[in-house]
């Protein structure tokens, strides 16, 4: 496997362990929700809009190396 390669199968890899945190930090979101911290609520959420970008920027990296 060469370089290119490995590093696909990094991003890929970095890309699901990303999906993770995007779901984990929704979860939390919701759990924290209803015990009326709204502001913590929204970060959480941002944080979770802000990871699904990253892996917008994962699947580019991958087509580029086709």
């Amino acid at each position: 496997m060469d370089e290119l390669e490995k590093l696909k199968s990094l991003l890929r890899h970095w890309m699901e362990h990303n999906n993770e945190h995007v779901q984990l930090y929704r979860d939390w979101a919701e759990k924290v929700s209803p015990i009326g911290n709204r502001e913590l609520c929204e970060i959480l959420r941002r944080l979770s809009n802000e990871a699904e970008k990253l892996n917008r920027l994962f699947e580019e990296a991958i087509k580029m190396i086709g």
